[in-house]
């Protein structure tokens, strides 16, 4: 299917049209997790947005691949690890797989390639090798950093000019370096530690070079997109770029696209600050429809506010989306076909444009917020429609196939099955809501007042139309 999409490339700090480098193919690189600790709502964002991504071009018919690492060796699981007094690959391995759980839970598409620093250290040494080979990076008693001075593009990506970083002392302090700005690339051996053999001596990787690894093992030595939050623009993202593109000599990622954080009470959720919201928990709680309208729900290069009871305001639209779903699916069920009337057909055209709409929302930098504001006009048409008395069968599978596409299989926010609410089934409801009728009519209208109120302290609304009693979660 052809479509222009546009992307907002950090590097150039433009919106530009996506030219694949492979045509009909899209390569993707996206910086995952640091396994230390549980999987929370700020990593749900990134994983959500990539996730749609991935489904709007796997709709264009691309071929897709998808490569997101885990940082299993980091100083933040080793602490964790001699806290607990168990290695630390126990530790990674442990929260690895709570994460793809709760991405699971979450309706996330699993990526091609999960590769781990702990399994590629051989590709790791033989990079940082080729680096100090061609004179970008040297060794200092058993420790390798690269020499920032040997590439001259460093800051291209963050804007940033070293003699400014220099004196704005963002350089970790290390008598080693040559210079304050160099990073390093192997670190020696330290008691307690988990180490591997090198030419250098015992050590391990340092945290930027195992990206520039697994992305030239997985997708070779230029890909299409590389993401990830924008709190990694700089120092990881740059020197990414720095190490890749001076042993490569070719640009890393034509595309850097970079998603705002989640912020709790205006500041950013974080492990290191305390923060976070157990992704775990929420999901207990919450329907993953829910979660991912709310992290859909604002454009992804914009920060995402979290508060108490932001879940519950949010609620309130996706249920409206949802229940109007599952009352299309209903009325789907018993419609005629029919020969189209003049409203049949404007009706038609109005799902047909407002169709286009969201597929260019979609298009223009992944701007999942309009999309979802398009389907809500989509809803708006579709009940304005059945008020009219609109009933043919082709206008509404076309307002269900709009919704189903792109709330359902493209977004993934639609819940249509029939869910239990705290233990009540759906046939308990409908019962509940008889009695009430039935109270109404004998005018004990105090009882039947608190079925309505004891309900709405459960989350079960109802509303009372022409046709009769209705609830919702």
């Amino acid at each position: 299917m052809k479509r222009e999409v546009r992307v907002y490339n950090t590097l150039t700090q433009e919106k530009e049209v996506f030219v694949p480098r492979e045509p009909g193919k899209v390569s993707v690189y996206v910086c995952g997790v640091t396994p230390y600790s549980d999987t929370h709502l700020g990593h749900a964002r990134p994983s959500v947005v990539w996730d749609v991504i991935i489904r709007f071009f796997d709709w264009l018919g691309f071929e897709t691949l998808q490569v997101q690492n885990f940082t299993d060796v980091d100083d933040k699981i080793i602490q964790r690890a001699l806290k607990e007094g168990v290695p630390a690959l126990e530790i990674s391995k442990r929260y690895i797989a709570e994460y793809l759980e709760s991405m699971d839970a979450l309706g996330v598409r699993r990526a091609d390639h999960y590769p781990k620093v702990s399994e590629h250290i051989a590709e790791i040494i033989g990079l940082i090798q080729q680096l100090v080979d061609n004179g970008h990076a040297y060794e200092a008693d058993g420790d390798v950093f690269f020499s920032v001075s040997s590439f001259d593009d460093y800051g291209k990506l963050s804007k940033q000019k070293l003699e400014e970083l220099r004196e704005g002392t963002r350089f970790e302090v290390d008598p080693k370096k040559k210079d304050a700005a160099d990073f390093a690339l192997w670190k020696a051996a330290k008691p307690g530690e988990p180490a591997w053999d090198s030419p250098w001596g015992k050590g391990r990787p340092g945290w930027h070079i195992e990206c520039s690894a697994m992305s030239l093992k997985y997708l070779g030595k230029e890909f299409d997109f590389h993401g990830g939050g924008n709190d990694l623009i700089f120092p990881h993202h740059e020197n990414e770029i720095a190490q890749s593109e001076a042993a490569t000599g070719r640009p890393l990622a034509h595309y850097w696209v970079h998603n705002g954080m989640i912020t709790l009470k205006d500041a950013k959720m974080s492990k290191s600050l305390g923060n976070i919201i157990s992704l775990k928990q929420l999901l207990a709680k919450y329907p993953k429809g829910l979660l991912r309208f709310y992290l859909l729900s604002t454009h992804y290069r914009s920060g995402l506010e979290y508060y108490e009871g932001k879940l519950e305001e949010m609620g309130r639209g996706w249920s409206r989306l949802n229940e109007a779903a599952r009352k299309l699916q209903e009325d789907l069920a018993q419609a005629e076909e029919g020969e189209l009337t003049e409203s049949d057909r404007e009706t038609l055209e109005n799902l047909g444009r407002l169709d286009e709409e969201v597929a260019e929302a979609l298009s223009d930098d992944f701007n999942t917020a309009m999309a979802l504001g398009v389907l809500f006009d989509v809803v708006r048409e579709i009940n304005a429609y059945k008020h009219r008395g609109g009933a043919n069968s082709q206008v509404l599978q076309k307002g269900w196939d709009v919704l189903k596409l792109w709330a359902g299989d493209i977004l993934d926010v639609l819940e249509l099955e029939k869910r239990e609410q705290e233990g009540l089934t759906e046939s308990l409801l409908d019962l509940l809501l008889a009695v009430r009728d039935e109270l109404r009519r004998e005018r004990n209208f105090a009882l039947a007042d608190k079925i309505r109120n004891g309900l709405a302290e459960l989350g079960v609304s109802i509303e009372d139309t022409p046709q009769g009693p209705r609830w919702k979660v």
